[in-house]
């Protein structure tokens, strides 16, 4: 008689609960990417939806570029989805516990500076705004001088000269909010559509040694 190897009982819990996580992990991964998307082509309801599944499931869900210092939260884009939706009160809250939980997430602070603004406080929105464009250019002038992948991210500076205009009107003392907004939402896609084109470019590159540029 052969003898066949028994697995605890014990062992099948612990099956289950991998596979649950990957499955979790999949289902989550995949509400993102179509919020993403949907946010990008400007359907922000449709967007919200899939940002709302994952904040319940995962609220504690973080979009890593790999580089710690613009790490996305999934509060921040709850918070831009309601903000393209005019649902500014709820985009207010979803910023602010983005903001709470993650000093680093720039676009956070960008997009909670013009929810403020509309929602009645553009003393504190202004600063806000201020912070946030000064700590993307900060991160992009990092990245670019410190890392591999910096090189993808802003080739043209494009990014950097539009804040740079907006860092001088601001400092200006003539506050032209319609501009800011405007602007600080060309940046904000700017930088979202960069995200896929950046993994593109690091993965070409390493596959075959050419740059996106």
């Amino acid at each position: 008689m052969k003898n066949r190897t028994i697995l605890p009982m014990a062992f099948f819990p612990l099956v289950c609960v991998v596979a649950l996580v990957g499955c979790t992990s999949f289902h989550v991964a995949g509400h993102v990417k179509q919020g993403r998307l949907q946010l990008i082509d400007g359907n922000p309801k449709v967007a919200l939806t899939h940002f709302q599944n994952v904040a319940e499931i995962r609220p504690d869900y973080v979009l890593d570029y790999a580089i710690p210092q613009l790490d996305q939260s999934i509060w921040t884009y709850v918070g831009r989805a309601y903000y393209a939706t005019g649902r500014f009160p709820e985009a207010r809250q979803a910023l602010e516990k983005a903001r709470s939980h993650r000093a680093n997430d720039q676009l956070a602070k960008i997009y909670l500076g013009l929810v403020l603004e509309r929602d009645g406080d553009p003393k504190r929105g202004l600063t806000e705004l201020h912070d946030g464009l000064r700590g993307l250019d900060s991160w992009l002038e990092y990245i670019e001088h410190n890392t591999r992948e910096g090189r993808f991210w802003d080739p043209s500076r494009r990014i950097r000269t539009e804040i740079d205009r907006d860092m001088e009107l601001i400092a200006s003392g003539k506050t032209d909010w319609k501009a800011l907004t405007a602007s600080a939402k060309r940046i904000g896609l700017t930088v979202e559509r960069r995200v896929d084109a950046v993994r593109k470019a690091i993965y070409r590159d390493e596959t075959t040694g050419f740059d996106d540029e």
